[in-house]
C-alpha cells in the first residue's frame, strides 16, 4: 500500500506540476501551484523530513502562493502589465527544464555505492546540546552561522521591498487589503482563527527543540494569521516607520548575535554555547526569531508602503 501511495503521489506531482505550467488562466495557474506545494509537502513526509514538509507547506505553498495570488489579483484585466511570451520562448524554456531534469536524474547513477552521511556523528553529539530534534541541532549547533545568515537575508529582502516605495510614501502604511467587506466569511475567519493560530505557533516554537517545528514554522503561522487579518480588511498594516515594528524586525538577529558573541566569554568561540546552557540559549534565540520572522514575512506580503492613508 505504501508503494502504491508513493507512485500515485509521484504521478500527481508530475500531473499537477505540468498543469500549473500549461494553464492559460493566471489565477488557475496560481491555485494549481499552491496545490502542487501541498502535494510536495506530503512527499517530504514520505521521506521522513517533517521539518522540511512543514516549511514547504508554510513557505513554498502558503506564503509564496499568497504572493502569487496578490500579484494575479493586481494584474487581472490589465493586459498592459502582463508580458506575453512567444511560443518559441515557451519551447526553449521547456527544453531547458527537460535538460535540467535529465541532468538531475543522471546524478543518481554517479552516486557512491555506500553513501557518505554525517547523521551518525550528529546524533552522537546531539545529547550535549540538550536538544531532542536533530534538525534543530544541525541548525543551531553545527551550522548556526548559516542559520544566522538566513535571517539576515530576510532583512535584506524586506529592505528591498521597502525600497520600491516612492519617496513621498516612505514610512507610510502598506496597502494590502484585497477584501474589504466587513461582514464577509473571510472577516469572520480573520476574527476567530488568529487566537487558535497564535497558540499553535507558540507550541511549534517551544516544541521545536525536541520534535519537528521551530522558529521558522512558528513564525510562519503567526505571519499567516496576521496576513489573514490584513487581507480581510479587519486591520491595516502598521506604518513601517514605527519604532516598535522595527524593533520586532531586528529582535531575532540581534539576540542571535548577542548569544553568538557571548560564546567568546566562556567557550572561547563565536556561537559556541557555555556548557549546560546550550538548550536555554537556543530556545531564547528561537523565541526571538519567531517574532522577527512573523513580522518580516507579514510585511513582505503586505508590500511597500503606500502613504499614510493607504486603502
Amino acid at each position: 500500500m505504501e508503494t502504491a501511495f508513493d507512485i500515485v503521489l509521484a504521478l500527481l506531482l508530475l500531473g499537477v506540476g505540468g498543469w500549473s505550467v500549461i494553464a492559460r488562466n493566471m489565477m488557475t495557474a496560481v491555485i494549481v501551484f499552491i496545490a502542487y506545494g501541498l502535494l510536495l509537502s506530503l512527499a517530504w513526509v514520505r521521506l521522513h523530513a517533517i521539518d522540511v514538509s512543514l516549511t514547504e507547506a508554510a513557505i513554498g505553498s502558503g506564503a509564496t502562493g499568497l504572493l502569487m495570488v496578490i500579484a494575479a489579483h493586481k494584474v487581472a484585466g490589465d493586459t498592459k502589465r502582463v508580458v506575453q511570451l512567444s511560443r518559441g520562448f515557451h519551447a526553449l524554456a521547456a527544453v531547458f527544464a527537460a535538460l535540467v531534469a535529465i541532468g538531475i536524474a543522471a546524478l543518481a547513477f554517479v552516486l557512491p555505492g555506500e553513501p557518505v552521511s554525517l547523521a551518525a556523528p550528529v546524533l552522537a553529539r546531539l545529547p550535549e546540546s540538550g536538544l531532542g530534534n536533530p534538525v534543530a541541532g544541525v541548525l543551531f549547533v553545527f551550522r548556526s552561522f548559516d542559520t544566522l545568515l538566513e535571517k539576515v537575508v530576510l532583512l535584506l529582502a524586506l529592505t528591498g521591498v521597502w525600497a520600491l516605495a516612492r519617496d513621498e510614501d516612505w514610512g507610510g502604511v502598506p496597502g494590502l487589503r484585497l477584501f474589504p467587506e466587513r461582514h464577509s466569511v473571510l472577516g469572520l475567519l480573520a476574527r476567530t482563527l488568529p487566537p487558535i493560530g497564535f497558540v499553535f505557533a507558540i507550541y511549534m516554537t517551544w516544541a521545536g527543540a525536541d520534535v519537528p517545528g521551530g522558529a521558522f514554522q512558528g513564525g510562519t503561522v503567526l505571519a499567516a494569521m496576521w496576513i489573514l487579518v490584513m487581507v480581510a480588511g479587519v486591520r491595516k498594516a502598521p506604518r513601517v516607520s514605527s519604532p516598535l515594528l522595527r524593533l520586532a524586525i531586528v529582535t531575532g538577529p540581534v539576540v542571535f548575535l548577542l548569544i553568538g558573541f557571548l560564546g567568546f566569554l566562556t567557550p572561547g568561540a563565536f556561537l559556541a554555547y557555555p556548557e549546560g546552557f546550550a538548550k536555554p540559549l537556543i530556545v531564547a534565540m528561537e523565541i526571538a526569531l519567531t517574532l522577527s520572522i512573523a513580522v518580516i514575512l507579514g510585511l513582505l506580503i503586505a508590500g511597500p508602503p503606500k502613504g499614510e492613508d493607504a486603502p
